[in-house]
This record gives structure tokens, sequence and C-alpha cells, in this order.
């Protein structure tokens, strides 16, 4: 919406480590994590997945008291990198750090995202992660409209509670159950579908 009111930079920020952040990853053109400076244990508790999903990633606080922490952290977060799959072949995931009270490393963040930018705009990266991502949108809206659709059917709930009480009590297999619901309900709308295949 910020991109087609003509914005040409959209800054996306999430609350914290956890699911939102990979699910911001598939709506953005680059992916920065920020962290603050850390030890060992600290980075090896970060989940892994939200590190591989990574472009950049910036720590901190890099001033005063913190600033060797910063400079190890640094260190840590590059050695890692290194034994983790890129989400492409043309761009390495790069670490540097970042002082918000001296503003040093500023300058550096915003190279490095223009750099990221030039090399997968020039290497038709870009267009094939955003048409990925439209495609990846699209099966995350079928399947929510899907469940609403099953979730608002009155006589498939009855049939899921039913089938609930088999698989809970071990009559059926979940995966039969769901086969069934899928079955009943992809036959129940075909006689009552208003739209024509494309």
């Amino acid at each position: 919406m910020c991109e087609a009111a003509g914005f040409d930079v959209c800054l996306v920020e999430t609350v914290g480590v956890g699911q939102s952040e990979t699910m911001v990853a598939d709506m953005v053109d680059m992916f920065v994590l920020m962290v603050p400076p850390a030890g060992g244990d600290e980075i090896q508790g970060l989940k892994k997945g939200i590190v591989e999903i990574s472009d950049l990633v910036v720590v901190n606080k890099n001033d005063g008291d913190l600033e060797n922490a910063a400079r190890e952290a640094v260190a840590e977060y590059t050695s890692a990198l290194k034994y983790l799959r890129h989400s492409t072949p043309f761009w390495i995931p790069k670490v540097t750090s970042v002082s918000s009270k001296t503003n040093k490393g500023v300058n550096n963040v915003w190279d490095i995202i223009l750099e990221y930018f030039n090399i997968m705009k020039n290497s038709d990266e870009l267009q094939k992660r955003r048409g990925n991502q439209r495609k990846l949108w699209m099966w995350r809206q079928i399947t929510s409209e899907l469940l609403n659709r099953l979730n608002s059917d009155e006589s498939i709930r009855k049939l899921v509670d039913m089938l609930e009480k088999k698989v809970f009590d071990g009559k059926m297999t979940s995966g039969t159950a769901a086969d069934y619901v899928v079955d009943v309900f992809t036959h129940k709308n075909t006689q009552n579908s208003k739209h024509s295949i494309i």
C-alpha cells in the first residue's frame, strides 16, 4: 500500500523474534535482522531460522561499555552465517554494527542496503523474489479462505466434531478423517458452485 502511494523505501518493523518475522520476510524485498550485542549462548538461543532468512544482520548499541560485545557479536554472526544456506546465489548476507547514540555505522547500513538492491535488480532476482512472494501469499489466502469456509459451514462443523472423537479414540487416523472432510466439503461445494473454471 505504501509502495503504491509512491514511497520508494518502506520499513516494516516487527515486535520481536517469532513467527511474525518469517511472515514479514515473505513480503519484503530485504530482510534486516537487528540484534543487541550478545554472547555465544544468546546467539545460539536465537532461532536459527530467523538468521537463515536474513539478508543483513545489524548489531545495535555499538557504543560505550557494549562496544566490545558488539564487535564480538559481529564476528560470531559472520561466522555463523558462513554455515547457513543463502536465499539467493547473488547475495551473501552481511553483518555490521551501529550506534543510534553516536550514529556510527548508520551510513554503512544504508550503503549495504543500496548494494543489495543494485545486485538484486541487475540479476532479476528481485523480480523473482516478488513473484515467489505473490504465489506464497496466494496460497496463504487460499488456506485461510478454505478454513473460514469450513468453519462457517454448520454441517461440516458437526461432521468434524464426530470425526475428531473417532480420531481421539483411535478408531480413525487423522489422515483418513482429513480426507473425508475435504471430500465431503468439495463435493458439497461443487454442487453449489457459482464460478466457472477459468
